[in-house]
């Protein structure tokens, strides 16, 4: 069993642990609290947290970034010790309990569910749609393509939570014009295709993203 990383040498090889095609450990390591508190942001069980990044990476981040161009990590894994201090410090951090198996990649939640959160931008899409409700788009195409289990929408960068889980919740939320819960199991917009929503956000952004390295 893998132990967790207390050495440099140890950590930058936790770090070099592929999770996907393009994605490594160490893009989801790195955190604003621990950087300012001298925390250190590894994982108490390597083997949940890598488990967890890889279903995270390979079913919900790679289909991302191949229809919509390069996916942007702004916040992911968070110790225990890590998370808590946000909690209690108020840095908009739910508590741990609440984080087993989103931002803690290496805690099964209270069902015992394995899961991982990353919190991520992605660049093409705001830059083609900078409307501040166009997030109701990508929210809509990840429903209806991808195995999410939460998406939690926020105000800058148009950046969101994405959330792998066994036993997936499917529910979007958004701090974000139109606020609060778009969709959840139950409610009567919930089942099916929703392509009048979402319709042309693939070629948009593809355009844009050509756009941008033809001016350079």
């Amino acid at each position: 069993m893998r132990k967790p990383p207390a050495t440099v040498a140890a950590l930058t090889d936790f770090g070099r642990i592929r999770l996907s095609q393009s994605f490594f450990m160490r893009d989801f390591l790195f955190s604003d609290i621990a950087a300012i508190h001298g925390l250190t942001n590894v994982p108490d069980d390597p083997e949940l947290a890598i488990a967890a990044g890889r279903h995270l990476c390979e079913e919900l981040l790679e289909p991302l970034q191949a229809a919509f161009g390069r996916v942007a990590i702004r916040s992911a894994y968070r110790s225990c010790t890590v998370n808590a201090l946000g909690n209690a410090r108020g840095y908009n951090c739910a508590a741990n309990e609440k984080n087993y198996a989103g931002h803690i990649w290496d805690r099964r939640d209270a069902a015992g569910r394995m899961g991982a959160t990353a919190c991520i931008v992605v660049p093409a899409f705001i830059d083609a749609f900078p409307q501040e409700s166009a997030w109701t788009k990508l929210a809509w195409w990840i429903h209806d393509h991808l195995p999410y289990s939460t998406l939690e929408f926020y105000p800058k960068l148009g950046a969101f939570n994405i959330q792998w889980r066994e036993e997936p919740e499917r529910r979007i939320d958004s701090y974000v014009f139109p606020k609060g819960c778009m969709t959840k199991p139950g409610m009567t917009n919930h089942a099916g295709r929703h392509d009048a929503e979402w319709a042309g956000i693939e070629q948009a952004c593809m355009d844009r993203t050509m756009r941008g390295r033809t001016s350079t």
